[in-house]
Formats: structure tokens, C-alpha cells, sequence
């Protein structure tokens, strides 16, 4: 990796990422060596978040780099796929509902929400009223507080806990590292030694 002082970034190796329900590309450097393959659905870290991506292609230059690629999609990712796919549909029904029932003339197109679950967006044909921002923030709180997803995402890309997967963990996975859900968010050391 090359660094000069007051420049970003500019990792040796890039992937054009397709992420988010509007399929935006974006270059990504690995924060490790793995190669990805053309059709690779990977973890890539935004200015937005965490976001589930499509491995496009091998950048042919280096520019500077819209976020990092952290890991494959994992077995754990996939049932929180599973979950914010479950819960999306109620979500948009949700706000076309409460959009009527306040006669605000918006029309919602797609909602989508992180893979960290640390935000949810709404999107809408041409610009919003702010009585639909209102709405939106609204449904935003009661969302999460009703599915709790940035809980388990937080156990997904940290663990379970302080020192997780160590001899000092204050949760103690103790000898059931092996089956952890959260296995590959755990400390490798902790895990490699209990395993």
C-alpha cells in the first residue's frame, strides 16, 4: 500500500463492487490478500456503512478508493439477509401507509436497509416533501427498535463480546467456540486454541 502524507489511501490491488438496491459501482481495496472473483458477493465498508456487494471486476488502475472490501458473504451475513429481507416489505407498506393516512403526495419506490442495521433509506420518485423525511425518520426509530438488527449486526462484524473467542472473554464462549454463530468475528487466536 502506497501513503503519502495528506493523500487518501490507495491500496495495490482494487475491485469494482456493484452495493446497494441502486447498484452503485464503486472501487474497493481488500483489507486483506484475498483475490475475488467476477460474481464474488462481499462485505464492503462505505461512507454509508456496512454493505452486502457483487464483485464486478479487477480495477486496471489504481485511483482512490470509494471503501474498503472487508471478507466474502458469510453463512451469518446470509441469515441477516434473510431477516432485513423478511422485514423490508413490511417496512414499505408501512410508510405508503402512514403517506396516505397524512395525505402527503410522495411515492415510495424501494427501501433499504444496511447489513450493519445501523440505517435504513427510503427512496422516492423525484424529491420528497419534508413531511415525507418526517415519516421516514419516524418509521426509521420504530423499525429498529421493533426488529433490533443493529444489535445482531453489531455481534456479526464484533462478536460476542469483549474479548470474544480469547481466554479473557467476559461472556465466555468457553469450549463452544466451535459452533459459534459468530465464530468469524471472534479473536482467531481464541478460536484456533479451543477448536
Amino acid at each position: 500500500m502506497a501513503l503519502v502524507v495528506g493523500s487518501p489511501v490507495i491500496a495495490s490491488r482494487q475491485y469494482l463492487v456493484r452495493v446497494g438496491v441502486l447498484g452503485h459501482v464503486g472501487r474497493f481495496a481488500p483489507v486483506d490478500a484475498a483475490s475475488y472473483r467476477r460474481g464474488a458477493r462481499v462485505v464492503c465498508r462505505t461512507v454509508r456503512g456496512l454493505e452486502v456487494g457483487e464483485v464486478l471486476a479487477e480495477a486496471a488502475e489504481e485511483r482512490e478508493a470509494d471503501g474498503a472490501l472487508m471478507r466474502r458473504v458469510t453463512v451469518e451475513d446470509d441469515l441477516l439477509l434473510e431477516r432485513l429481507a423478511r422485514h423490508r416489505e413490511e417496512a414499505f407498506e408501512a410508510c405508503t401507509q402512514l403517506l396516505a393516512e397524512r395525505g402527503v403526495p410522495a411515492m415510495l419506490m424501494e427501501v433499504e436497509h444496511l447489513l450493519d442495521g445501523a440505517s435504513i433509506y427510503f427512496y422516492f420518485l423525484g424529491d420528497p416533501p419534508a413531511a415525507a423525511e418526517a415519516i421516514t425518520a419516524e418509521l426509521a426509530e420504530a423499525y429498529e427498535a421493533k426488529v433490533q438488527f443493529r444489535r445482531f449486526a453489531e455481534t456479526l462484524t464484533e462478536g460476542c463480546g469483549p474479548g470474544c473467542g480469547t481466554d479473557d472473554a467476559e461472556n465466555g464462549c468457553g469450549a463452544t467456540c466451535g459452533s459459534c454463530a459468530v465464530l468469524s468475528a471472534c479473536g482467531a487466536k481464541g478460536h484456533a486454541a479451543r477448536s
